[in-house]
C-alpha cells in the first residue's frame, strides 16, 4: 500500500483499445478520448491511487503489464500499462516531461514494486 497518491500533469497521453480481441469501442467513446486526452494539446491530470490510475475523467482499474521507462536523450519518463475503464480494455502511454524525470521514474517504480510486486 502506498502512503499517498501520486499526481502529475502530463504533456502526452495516448490511449487505445487493447488487446485487439477486446470489445470494440463505439465512436462516442473514441471521440471523447480523442477530444479530452489523445488529441488534446493541454496538460492532463494523472492521479495514481494504489491500484487505480485516473486520467482526467477516466478511471483505469485491473492494471497489468506496467512498464516505466526513461528514453535516451529526453528529460522525460513514460508509464505504460494495460487496464480497464468501465467495461472496456485499453493500453495507455503516459509521458511526463520534467527536469526531475529521474525522481519521477523512481517514484513510479517504487509504486509499481509495492502495489504490483509480481508484475514484470
Amino acid at each position: 500500500m502506498i502512503d499517498s497518491k501520486i499526481q502529475h500533469l502530463c504533456e502526452k497521453i495516448h490511449i487505445h483499445r487493447w488487446p485487439k480481441d477486446s470489445p470494440i469501442w463505439d465512436d462516442l467513446v473514441q471521440k471523447e478520448l480523442d477530444d479530452s486526452i489523445n488529441k488534446n494539446p493541454n496538460k492532463k491530470q494523472v492521479t495514481i491511487n494504489e491500484n487505480t490510475i485516473q486520467i482526467e475523467n477516466f478511471e483505469f482499474t485491473t492494471l497489468k503489464k506496467i512498464g516505466i521507462t526513461v528514453p535516451f536523450f529526453k528529460k522525460e519518463c513514460t508509464l505504460i500499462f494495460e487496464g480497464r475503464f468501465g467495461s472496456l480494455f485499453a493500453h495507455v502511454h503516459v509521458t511526463i516531461r520534467s527536469e526531475n524525470y529521474v525522481d519521477v521514474f523512481t517514484e513510479l517504480t517504487s509504486w509499481k514494486n509495492k502495489v504490483f510486486p509480481n508484475d514484470s
